[in-house]
């Protein structure tokens, strides 16, 4: 059991907490500590992958970045692969995070990111041609279907969803934090882990569709279509102009 060494002071999870000095080193070990339910094996530490986030795309990815179609926004873009990856390629592309640690490692690497809760008022809404949801990002907020929900009104009638879902069975509301492997650790917030099976639950109850799955180095993958709803909201289908968010250039 590691040590207690005292705990960050941030303004809110994900901020000048744990998870912003492995964002700045990337390397873990990093967690999420489960705090609630008490009936689900609170205490628990579940991993988080931050070597994998913080290095160049895998096969997993690429699998993903293929599927994208038009303008592109990552949800929850940490410390932004995926973002640059097809920045690269010359799709364009936003990242949403709420660290601000996140946001300034996508920068440099030529990704566009912006600090905003996918809550939150955002550039270009209705217009996206896929959203990410990668890396257990699912769990924002604690309650699924009111992000997925909140993702239909993000992306344009005829867009797609990428959701990665976690292994197995799991459909858990939860409580965690952040914490390191010295018990450092930041504010608590709601989360939520979804797997496959009910992926699909709340899909069709936010009103998406199905239209791919798939698995690649043990990770899950769905492809949710937004259906078009009538002429009016075709209209809505051009491309937006992510490029207007401030872009840094690639450092050395």
């Amino acid at each position: 059991m590691p040590a207690r060494t005292g705990r960050a002071t941030p303004g809110s999870p994900w901020t000048n907490d744990p998870y912003a000095h492995a964002l700045r080193t990337g390397r873990g070990p990093l967690y999420l500590r489960r705090l609630s339910p008490r009936a689900s094996g609170a205490g628990e530490l579940l991993p988080l992958d931050v070597e994998r986030w913080c290095a160049a795309p895998d096969a997993a990815d690429t699998g993903v970045l293929l599927r994208c179609a038009g303008a592109v926004l990552d949800v929850g873009c940490g410390p932004g692969r995926l973002v640059a990856a097809l920045a690269v390629r010359g799709v364009p592309v936003l990242g949403v995070d709420v660290s601000p640690d996140a946001v300034a490692r996508t920068r440099r690497l030529g990704g566009a990111a912006l600090r905003r809760s996918v809550f939150n008022r955002l550039p270009s809404e209705g217009r996206w041609g896929t959203a990410l949801l990668m890396d257990g990002n699912v769990g924002i907020g604690g309650d699924p279907v009111a992000l997925f929900s909140r993702l239909r009104e993000l992306v344009r009638p005829g867009g797609r969803l990428l959701v990665e879902a976690a292994a197995g069975n799991v459909d858990e509301r939860l409580t965690v934090r952040v914490e390191d492997a010295h018990g450092r650790h930041g504010r608590s917030f709601p989360w939520a882990r979804v797997g496959p099976t009910a992926l699909l639950r709340t899909a069709d109850e936010a009103g998406w569709t199905l239209t791919d799955r798939w698995t690649t180095d043990s990770r899950h993958f769905l492809q949710l279509h937004r259906p078009s709803t009538g002429p009016d909201e075709l209209r809505l289908a051009s491309p937006p102009r992510p490029t207007t968010i401030p872009r840094r250039a690639a450092r050395p």
